[in-house]
């Protein structure tokens, strides 16, 4: 990790301090990928045309954001005590996490207000103000390669970065939730009528992330494909934009922030497919803090918050009017 990438910058809704960040261009993290280019463009319009021509708001509504956040379930002092890691978090009065600021629709910071807000992020503040009553959220910048580290060493409270739970991740961390599923998608450019589903791929070039669970997936599903692997997802849109590929296959999350970023330039071709793949919360291995956030996601999944959330960071701005299954917490 570079030294810009491991500033810190402290949120507070009452007020930011902001380290200096140089620009980043290719570090959010995919729960699949874990290596994605994520680095919002900040120049599209305020609406286009998504895959299922619903009319969409690329630009996240900052304001219901910052009121769900405020306006989340507060945790009772009962609660608290009862979670060794709770009351570290409340006696800290700031919530260490390690995260990222650059995924489109899942946490971006706001350069103009030093805010940083989407799904991810939200659930991060939500649980901030349900241990502390305030969003004061502290983030560490972290990669696919040090999510593990900053949470063994002590660094963070938690990690949120659209974080897969697997069973070799489990052995040195352990995973509230899960609170988000995702799954594989075709990215394809908007004027390809020949791409309508996984079966279509046979015989295509398709670009996929390595290191990531989409070329097995892919390899599952669409086996006649020819895969072309790259390092980063820029790279991989990049090379469907030159047309040396004919499709993109990666996590839902990471296609939608592509339509997002660059509105009418792409669509995702059929439905999602593979097996969910189930987004965790990270925490110290054998922390009681497990529990704690468990009830806390299983509040805002019951009070609606949850659906409320997607709805404002992903829904509105894509354009998706089918709300997903609500994860089911500690499955």
């Amino acid at each position: 990790m570079s030294k810009n990438l491991s500033q810190q910058v402290v949120l507070d809704r009452r007020g930011f301090v902001a380290a200096t960040f140089a620009t980043v261009a290719g570090l959010g993290l995919a729960g699949c990928s874990d290596t994605s280019a994520e680095a919002d463009k900040g120049s599209a319009a305020s609406s286009s045309k998504s895959s299922n021509d619903t009319e969409a708001s690329t630009t996240l509504d900052a304001k219901a954001f910052d009121k769900l956040v405020d306006n989340g379930p507060k945790a009772d002092d009962d609660a608290i005590a009862a979670s060794t890691w709770a009351t570290a978090v409340k006696d800290a009065g700031v919530f260490k996490i390690g995260g990222v600021q650059t995924s489109t629709l899942f946490s971006l910071l706001n350069e103009k207000d030093g805010q940083t807000r989407g799904f991810d992020a939200g659930i991060a503040q939500l649980l901030s103000n349900y241990i502390l009553g305030e969003n004061k959220v502290e983030i560490t910048q972290v990669t696919s390669d040090t999510r593990e580290s900053v949470l063994q060493n002590g660094q963070v409270d938690a990690v949120f970065a659209t974080y897969t739970i697997t069973d070799e991740r489990k052995k040195l961390v352990s995973f509230a939730g899960p609170y988000y599923y995702t799954q594989q998608a075709i990215l394809v450019l908007a004027d390809n009528d020949d791409i309508k589903s996984v079966d279509d791929l046979a015989d295509k070039n398709v670009a996929v992330q390595s290191g990531s669970n989409g070329p097995a997936i892919l390899e599952e599903f669409a086996p006649k494909a020819s895969q072309q692997e790259f390092k980063t997802d820029e790279e991989a849109r990049q090379a469907l934009q030159q047309g040396r590929v004919d499709a993109y296959v990666i996590d839902n999350n990471m296609q939608q922030s592509a339509l997002v970023r660059e509105p009418g330039k792409y669509k995702i071709a059929g439905k999602p497919f593979g097996s969910k793949e189930p987004y965790g919360i990270g925490l110290p291995l054998d922390s009681d803090g497990v529990a704690f956030v468990n009830d806390f996601l299983k509040k805002i999944e019951d009070d609606g918050t949850w659906t409320e959330l997607w709805q404002i960071c992903i829904g509105d701005r894509t354009g998706d009017t089918n709300v997903p299954e609500l994860p089911e917490i500690g499955a």
